[in-house]
């Protein structure tokens, strides 16, 4: 990743990364944004607060690490913009959980935040695990 990014900064026209997902070689290119190669935004499905329902829903990001990676972010680009997405009334999601996503909101602080409420697809696992969130309680937290 860091490489297409390096050369399509060469370019001299505005890049802006959509839909990157929260792994370390994120990490490799905040320092091109803080050079201004990159146009210093991130659009990243953070996808919950909740390190149970994260790992509920295969996601390989913790909570608390997201939020420890997006401090060291602000520190190497402050002018960074981070865009992001979050599911409320996925199955097994608790009020606990959903006060866990409420705080991570809190604290990361993000520029532009999209919700959208758990809804069953086809063919997917979650369809098949247990505590699915009563409708009414789902509209409540979206």
């Amino acid at each position: 990743m860091q490489g297409l990014c390096e050369g399509l900064s060469s370019f001299g026209i505005w890049v802006r990364l959509h839909y990157v997902y929260p792994y370390p070689h994120v990490d490799n290119i905040i320092p091109l944004m803080a050079d201004g190669k990159l146009l210093p935004y991130l659009d990243i499905p953070f996808q919950h607060g909740s390190t149970k329902i994260l790992k509920a829903m295969r996601r390989p990001a913790a909570a608390e690490n997201t939020l420890a990676q997006i401090r060291k972010w602000r520190e190497i680009c402050p002018e960074i913009a981070i865009r992001s997405t979050f599911i409320v009334g996925f199955p097994g999601e608790t009020e606990d959980d959903f006060e866990m996503l409420l705080d991570f909101l809190s604290e990361a602080q993000l520029d532009r935040v999209g919700c959208f409420q758990y809804s069953p697809v086809d063919g997917a696992r979650a369809n098949d695990l247990p505590d699915h969130v009563p409708d009414e309680i789902e509209q409540e937290r979206w």
